[in-house]
C-alpha cells in the first residue's frame, strides 16, 4: 500500500490521473447540460401566441386527461385552425404559400406529405418512473406549476430540472396538512412500480 502512495506522489503518475479525473467529472457535468437544453423542434412552435390566443393547454395535450404522456399535437389538429386564417385563406386576396411565415410553411408541407410531425418531447421521465399526468391535473395542479409559464416562451423547455427530488419537495409542500396523503405521495412504489 505504501508502495502505491510513492507511486502517486510522482508527477508522471500523478498528472495523468489528474487530467482522467478532469475528463470524467467534465464528461458528466456536459451530460447533464445536454438533458437541460431544449431539444430543436421541427417547427418552432410559438408558445407564447397560442397562450395569447387564450387556447387551452389541454387542447393541444389531450392526452393529460387520461394518460401518463400528454401527447402531442398532430398536423391535423394544427391545421384545423391554421386553415381557417383569413390572412392565408381569404379566397378573394390569397397570400401564396411562399409569402406566408416559415413555420406555417413548414406545418403545410407535413399537412401535404400527410407526415406526422416529428415533435420532440422536452419533459422525459427516465423509465423506471411512472408518470401519469391524470392525478396531477385532478389534484389541481396546474400545467404552469411544472411546465412554467408558456406565455413567456416560444419553443417548450423545461423551466427547472425534472427529478425525483423536485418532485418529492412539490408532494410535500401539497399534503403539509394531510399526513396520510404526505405518506402515500412521498411513498417509493407510488411512482416507481
Amino acid at each position: 500500500m505504501e508502495r502505491i502512495f510513492e507511486m502517486l506522489k510522482k508527477p508522471m503518475v500523478y498528472y495523468p490521473l489528474i487530467i482522467a479525473a478532469l475528463a470524467i467529472f467534465g464528461g458528466a457535468a456536459w451530460m447533464v447540460y445536454q438533458t437541460q437544453i431544449p431539444p430543436e423542434q421541427p417547427i418552432n412552435f410559438p408558445h407564447n401566441i397560442h397562450v395569447g390566443l387564450q387556447i387551452q393547454c389541454l387542447y393541444c395535450h389531450p392526452g393529460a386527461w387520461k394518460q401518463a404522456s400528454a401527447g402531442l399535437p398532430t398536423q391535423d389538429k394544427c391545421w384545423a385552425c391554421h386553415q381557417q386564417l383569413k390572412k392565408y385563406s381569404d379566397p378573394a386576396n390569397p397570400v401564396p404559400l411562399e409569402q406566408w411565415p416559415v413555420e406555417l410553411q413548414k406545418l403545410a408541407g407535413y399537412v401535404e406529405s400527410g407526415e406526422s410531425i416529428p415533435w420532440v418531447p422536452v419533459a422525459i421521465v427516465p423509465d423506471h418512473v411512472h408518470f401519469n399526468h391524470r392525478p396531477h391535473i385532478a389534484a389541481g395542479v396546474a400545467c404552469q406549476d411544472c411546465h412554467g409559464d408558456m406565455s413567456k416562451v416560444t419553443v417548450a423547455e423545461n423551466p427547472q430540472v425534472m427529478n425525483m427530488g423536485w418532485c418529492i419537495t412539490c408532494h410535500q409542500k401539497k399534503t403539509v396538512d394531510d399526513p396520510k396523503k404526505r405518506e402515500k405521495l412521498i411513498s417509493c412504489e407510488t411512482c416507481h412500480y
